[in-house]
């Protein structure tokens, strides 16, 4: 999905622009590119029943619409998660009229995509869960998490599942910007600076 000159500032207060900044080339990146913060609130969250945390005990979809004025179809929805399809489709072309909020409303669709299907993919790796409503609803509060050290959690977590011969379904895949952070890391270790991990 196309990332607009106006959704930038979000991403830059978000920390996550360098993920954003990275493109195609996987093992021709710059390496501090893969900057993210490690200072600040842990990431958490619960995967389902996210009426009984967010809200009030509102559901989640009426929350979904509320953040993005309007829900995607049956089709593209499964259990908690939406095809990434409708999000690419949906928020591609940021209007150059746009006021503000429709400029938030496309910097959260793209932090989501970014979110579910760069830093914290599954094996699908076609679909955005829901699970980041509730750090999307505050965009100007998303520089506060250690979004470096949730990353890495995900790495070990999708290491451990992968070499554990008795799980044969694995609900993570280790994609190409966790293989990319491993090699950086065993060049050097991962450091930390200014807040950033580094390779």
């Amino acid at each position: 999905m196309p990332l607009h000159d106006r959704t930038i500032p979000y991403l830059e207060r978000a920390g996550l622009y360098h993920l954003a900044r990275l493109n195609s080339h996987w093992f021709w990146l710059d390496e501090p590119l893969l900057g993210l913060p490690v200072d600040g609130e842990a990431v958490s969250g619960c995967l389902g029943e996210f009426e009984t945390y967010i809200e009030g005990g509102r559901p989640a979809w009426e929350w979904f619409q509320d953040l993005f004025s309007e829900l995607p179809p049956p089709n593209k929805v499964k259990q908690m998660t939406v095809h990434f399809t409708w999000f690419h489709e949906r928020f591609s072309v940021l209007p150059p009229d746009a006021n503000e909020e429709t400029v938030r409303i496309y910097a959260r669709a793209y932090i989501m995509m970014l979110l579910s299907t760069q830093l914290f993919g599954d094996k699908s790796a076609n679909r955005v869960h829901i699970r980041w409503l509730p750090f999307v609803a505050n965009l100007d509060e998303m520089g506060r998490y250690s979004w470096g050290s949730a990353a890495l959690a995900w790495l070990y977590r999708c290491m451990c599942r992968v070499a554990n011969r008795n799980v044969t379904n694995h609900a993570m895949k280790v994609d190409s910007f966790f293989i990319n952070l491993v090699t950086h890391s065993n060049r050097g270790g991962l450091q930390q600076s200014n807040g950033t991990v580094h390779g």
